[in-house]
């Protein structure tokens, strides 16, 4: 039995192709497109290749073989070919532009002319020289051609860093540009007069990427049957270039390197047709959220038709093992929900409270009712993570664990510039072969906070971009805990029909109109600057409760889902106390408690001072919960400290008087009133 015969009976899903097999890969879940490239060298051998990127030993061992299966004559010699006696993998011998023009059917003229191939050694074997040049006809990158059919057949220069293939063509294209795997399919568009850019390898598409192409009117990309084509697309259809951008299918052939060499004469007539069926990415994408939202809906019906769907997510919340901070709770969902936004600013959390307080807990239940896409959490990140991640961050919320990454200047202002402005822009300068060279890095948004933090303050530049809550401390909180953590019969509800309400919202995304909006600016107070990014968070609030409730409000005959009073009433019981506090409005109820039990204290003793342990043995408080109430009391001026040696137990003393509470969010009521005059 020839060796390929041996391999082709032990896969699943075998179709042939022009000189090669295709097969699902079993070395790893390989169920919907076929990744396992098999043909037959000229000695006989049996050559694997598979495009998901699993090695040859792992392969041989799904098929239950040795490699020296895959050799004529066992390896033994006699059929042109020899394994090594250890069983490693067959060494190639390199790659000649001979070889590799022979191999894709091209003449060695063009290739040398055109693409500027070279022959070279790589290391002890022969290679082809591949480089890129930029815009202006610099050299920036070199990559090596080692193998035919080897892994790896790609070597990289030492410290290049990688970018498009023939971006030296670009200048002489008009408005249309397609966009392969590598730089093989690339040099065969070239050859029939098709322009073309090479993608080095499908694992990323970084922004700067896009920008080379924003003149380009439309951008076709060929996307090769296996995982890592559908990576590709993902990666382009999330980029800044996806309404300009179109699919081609080449029918049964994996690539356009394949299809030239199965009849280069009819390539043109071909890979025409195969440009005129393209899909575009907006129809692709419509299609797909159509289909989205119809399951989704089948998920999450009786749900999006709740008149109050945030009391029920309390209730789910509190099915999950989390007592109490219900207020909490509904703003960190709402302001999740605000990610579906048409605004280019989402709203910011940020949840305070001592160690243990369950502040983290929280938000981690909170994330539970939202599919993992909506999020992106972290405990610790490194100064420039935000600016170099591939994670993307658009539409979607950072979380922080206790203010992870938000201590160092340069992390402030990264995380500053991407909340304020809807994305970062970031320019940096890189070392490359030729020398110090700018580089602008590019973030897109928006994109969301929700930090957890034991600290009082954050920076103060970040502070005021972000809506601050305090974890339940109290007694009576501790003890619903208890009695949460001694439940053992409590049944978690399913939270895939929350998960579906968010893809349902987010399927159709539209915008959303608040007809009282100018009446609601008309009577809020010009108490302080900070209201004007406070008055952003409500109205994008009041968006996000009236899109999650978009099946039960009205639609204008713009599209717009029309936010109600409903909508104002939910908002404002979550946040008046929040705005108000923020601009020293009002006085937050647990510095008042702790002003006065200084005050009951102080009158009971003979002592003109007290300590913070008194304070808190009058609340039945811990010293930590306790120290963050004085401290919060010093801040404002209502308690002092006449103790003025460090280190040394504050005296606490009375200081200013407290303000009366003022109202700066009009009531429902108000609001409906002046709306009809």
């Amino acid at each position: 039995m020839r060796p390929i015969d041996r391999a082709l009976e032990r896969l699943e899903g075998v179709k042939q192709h022009n000189g090669y097999f295709m097969a699902f890969c079993p070395a790893h879940d390989d169920r919907r497109k076929p990744s396992l490239s098999i043909k037959e060298g000229d000695d006989e051998r049996a050559l694997l290749n598979c495009f998901a990127g699993c090695s040859f030993e792992d392969i041989v061992a799904a098929l239950g073989l040795d490699p020296k299966d895959l050799f004529p004559n066992g390896g033994r010699g006699g059929g042109g070919g020899s394994i090594p006696s250890d069983n490693t993998r067959y060494v190639d011998t390199g790659c000649t532009l001979e070889d590799y023009a022979r191999a894709k059917g091209l003449p060695i003229g063009f290739l040398g002319r055109e693409a500027r191939l070279k022959d070279m050694h790589y290391i002890d074997k022969p290679a082809i020289r591949a480089p890129y040049l930029d815009e202006s006809g610099e050299e920036v990158c070199v990559r090596f051609r080692v193998s035919l059919a080897e892994s790896p057949k790609i070597r990289t220069r030492k410290g290049d860093k990688h970018t498009l293939y023939g971006l030296w063509r670009l200048p002489a294209v008009r408005n249309l540009v397609v966009l392969v795997e590598g730089e093989s399919d690339a040099q065969t568009l070239w050859y029939h007069n098709i322009p073309a850019l090479g993608i080095p390898g499908a694992s990323s598409w970084p922004s700067e990427w896009s920008d080379k192409l924003e003149d380009v009117e439309f951008i076709y990309v060929v996307i090769e049957p296996d995982a890592a084509g559908e990576s590709l697309w993902e990666k382009l259809a999330a980029s800044s270039i996806r309404e300009r951008l179109y699919r081609i299918d080449l029918g049964g052939f994996k690539d356009v390197s394949e299809l030239h060499l199965d009849n280069p004469e009819r390539f043109g007539e071909r890979f025409g047709q195969a440009l005129g069926n393209a899909t575009s990415y907006m129809d692709i994408a419509e299609t797909e959220g159509e289909e989205r939202r119809r399951e989704a809906w089948a998920a999450c019906g009786d749900l999006a038709q709740e008149p109050h769907i945030l009391d029920r997510f309390v209730e789910d919340l509190g099915r999950c093992g989390v007592a109490g901070e219900e207020n909490t709770a509904k703003l960190l969902y709402l302001a999740l929900n605000t990610r579906h936004l048409t605004e280019t600013q989402l709203v910011n959390v940020a949840v305070k409270g001592p160690s243990s307080s369950g502040k983290s807990f929280l938000v981690e239940k909170v994330l539970a009712f939202y599919p993992d896409g909506a999020y992106h959490m972290l405990t610790a990140m490194s100064e420039r993570a935000l600016a170099y991640s591939d994670e993307s961050l658009s539409h979607r919320f950072l979380v922080l664990a206790e203010a992870a990454g938000m201590s160092g200047e340069f992390q402030t202002y990264l995380i500053r510039s991407l909340l304020s402005e809807g994305k970062l822009r970031y320019e940096t300068v890189e070392r490359t072969n030729d020398g110090i060279k700018p580089r602008i890095i590019e973030r897109n948004g928006p994109t969301g906070l929700i930090v957890t933090t034991t600290r009082l303050r954050l920076h103060n530049e970040n502070e005021t971009r972000m809506l601050t809550v305090t974890a339940d401390d109290s007694p009576d909180h501790t003890r619903a805990i208890f009695a949460a953590l001694a439940d053992e019969d409590y049944e978690p509800p399913d939270l895939s029909q929350w998960v579906a309400l968010q893809e349902w919202v987010g399927a159709d995304p539209a915008p959303v109109s608040i007809p009282y909006s100018k009446v609601l600016a008309q009577k809020i107070p010009a108490a302080a600057v900070r209201l004007r990014r406070d008055f952003k968070a409500l109205l994008n609030l009041i968006r996000s409760h009236a899109l999650l409730h978009r099946e039960s409000r009205a639609t204008d005959a713009a599209g717009r889902v029309v936010a109600n009073l409903e909508d104002y009433e939910e908002v404002r019981e979550l946040v008046a106390g929040l705005v108000a506090e923020g601009v020293g409005a009002t006085v937050p109820q647990i510095v008042r408690d702790t002003v006065w039990a200084v005050k009951v204290v102080l009158e009971k003793s003979e002592e003109s001072t007290t300590t913070i342990k008194k304070v808190g043995d009058h609340l039945h408080l811990d010293y930590s919960a306790t120290y963050r109430r004085v401290k919060l009391a010093l801040d404002g001026g209502f308690l002092r400290n006449q103790e003025e040696r460090e280190r040394r137990p504050a005296r606490l003393v009375l200081g200013d008087p407290m303000p009366e509470d003022r109202q700066i969010l009009p009531t429902t009521v108000e609001l409906q009133e002046e709306a009809k005059t």
